[in-house]
């Protein structure tokens, strides 16, 4: 199980509700792999929320609406899984060799937003299309030639315990490109309403949004999410435990494509109890560029904080 010690509380950490969100970039308007789950503050079993107006499945439109109609009674800390930038302190650039690459994950985020203005339900694939950008990006029929395998800091510290994809990667069932995408219109639409955890650290909202990775909350706790394996009870249970979570029942069944209900309810646990570190905080420079998976912790005493 993870252990705390006590100490004075970051202001950020004072959470009413934490919320793991399994994402999809899949264009349309209802999305089977979308998974919504909140843990309470204490330790009680996460649980699934349903989607609203008793539709089957979620839209990112509706996960927006319901972060922020949450938000107005609660504060709440939000895990959403997708890269909220991509690599830039290793070639000092988001697109390297592009005059217009953007400066900042703002401006990257509005980019991607510009680009794909007229799709709905914040998909993000058009900016595959475009004649600068769409080189940089592995997508469906197409490897751009400026594709490269690029890493952003918190996920070569993250490696020790479990390798993110590699962001611009958009091909695949373990491709987090399409869903970053979407993600970052939906980051750029809530400017005014969310803290964008660690790129704004202080801001006067009661939601605070942060990049999750669930495959490596799953590693962390010793299970290793491939298979389904993650998503059999008894191992759900045990990575719950580990994040210091009462159990769900027996006959609790994970639904969702790839067991995405799994990913959404380790999440929302993990967020939860990995707030409580102060280490988990504690980010370095490069992450006000990148963005930082919460949870993973520094490995090299040398980079600057």
């Amino acid at each position: 199980m993870i252990k705390f010690r006590k100490r004075k509380r970051n202001p950020l950490e004072e959470f009413e509700l934490f919320v793991g969100i399994d994402w999809s970039g899949a264009k349309g308007f209802s999305h089977r792999g979308i998974a919504v789950s909140e843990a309470k503050f204490g330790n009680s079993a996460p649980t699934i929320v349903s989607p609203p107006n008793n539709e089957k499945y979620w839209s990112r439109t509706e996960v927006r609406n319901y972060l922020i109609k949450k938000s107005r009674s609660k504060k709440i800390l939000a895990g959403i899984d997708f890269a909220f930038a991509y690599p830039f302190v290793d070639e000092m650039s988001f697109f390297p060799g592009a005059l217009d690459s953007p400066k900042t994950a703002f401006a990257l985020w509005a980019l991607i937003d510009e680009i794909n203005a007229d799709e709905p339900d914040f998909y993000g694939g058009n900016i595959w299309k475009d004649p600068v950008f769409s080189k940089y990006y592995n997508s469906p029929g197409n490897k751009g030639v400026l594709f490269r395998s690029r890493r952003r800091l918190t996920e070569i510290c993250a490696k020790k315990i479990k390798s993110p994809s590699p962001t611009f990667n958009c091909i695949g069932p373990a491709g987090v490109g399409t869903g970053s995408l979407a993600g970052m219109r939906v980051l750029h639409e809530v400017r005014d309403v969310a803290c964008r955890w660690p790129l704004e650290k202080k801001k006067k909202t009661k939601l605070t949004l942060v990049e999750i990775f669930p495959a490596f909350y799953f590693a962390l706790s010793g299970i290793r999410p491939v298979k389904g394996n993650h998503a059999r009870i008894e191992m759900l249970n045990k990575a719950l435990t580990f994040f210091d979570s009462c159990q769900l029942p027996d006959d609790f069944v994970v639904n969702g494509p790839d067991f995405d209900e799994a990913d959404a309810i380790i999440s929302s646990a993990a967020i939860r109890a990995l707030s409580k570190k102060k280490t988990t905080w504690m980010v370095p420079n490069a992450a006000n560029q990148e963005g930082w998976i919460f949870g993973v912790e520094i490995d090299n005493q040398s980079i600057k904080i």
